[in-house]
């Protein structure tokens, strides 16, 4: 599948068919996580892979059920759980990286997930805390989201997106553009 396309038509899937994963099919997906670039190459993000039932159902108790991404976390036949340790990554200019450097991982793996014909969801809205307690991950590490991943069981449409021309500037900040939108 071509690059372009691929950004063009991922979406976030939340309904998911009652299909297993092929194992070599979730080692895809995280070997592109892991090929992420990262700030000074520290490689700070962590996968935990989880695929048993007691698991997630301990998972679910750190999401609120009013999240629409509830159901998927239920009912997708894995869920990956992405980390970061911040002490493997850099402050600058005030920026914790070990955000920026796992975003592009989970990207990766998303868009990875996509071209191998599997949905995936990148979730924030839960208890890091209770996430943590669940799956027994380390106080030293961030749980910077939250994938189902599986088999799509729904073509969701395009969302609506801002034009280029409305976010991108050439050589210097054009105000008076950004004070009439």
């Amino acid at each position: 599948m071509d690059i372009f396309q691929v950004f063009r038509d991922r979406r976030s899937i939340r309904r998911y068919k009652d299909t297993p994963v092929e194992p070599e099919k979730i080692i895809q997906v995280l070997d592109a996580a892991r090929l992420a670039p990262s700030w000074k190459n520290l490689q700070c993000w962590r996968f935990l892979v989880i695929n048993e039932q007691a698991h997630r159902e301990a998972l679910l108790k750190a999401f609120p059920e009013d999240n629409p991404g509830f159901q998927a976390i239920a009912t997708a036949p894995v869920v990956i759980v992405v980390c970061a340790d911040p002490s493997q990554s850099g402050l600058e200019n005030g920026i914790e990286y070990y955000v920026a450097d796992t975003a592009i991982a989970f990207q990766h793996l998303c868009l990875a997930a996509h071209a191998l014909g599997l949905g995936s969801c990148w979730m924030g809205w839960f208890d890091e805390t209770a996430v943590k307690a669940a799956l027994a991950i380390p106080d030293k590490f961030r749980v910077v989201g939250v994938t189902p991943l599986g088999y799509p069981d729904q073509e969701p449409k395009a969302r609506p997106r801002k034009a280029l021309t409305d976010m991108t500037f050439y050589n210097q900040w054009e105000n008076n553009r950004e004070e009439q939108g």
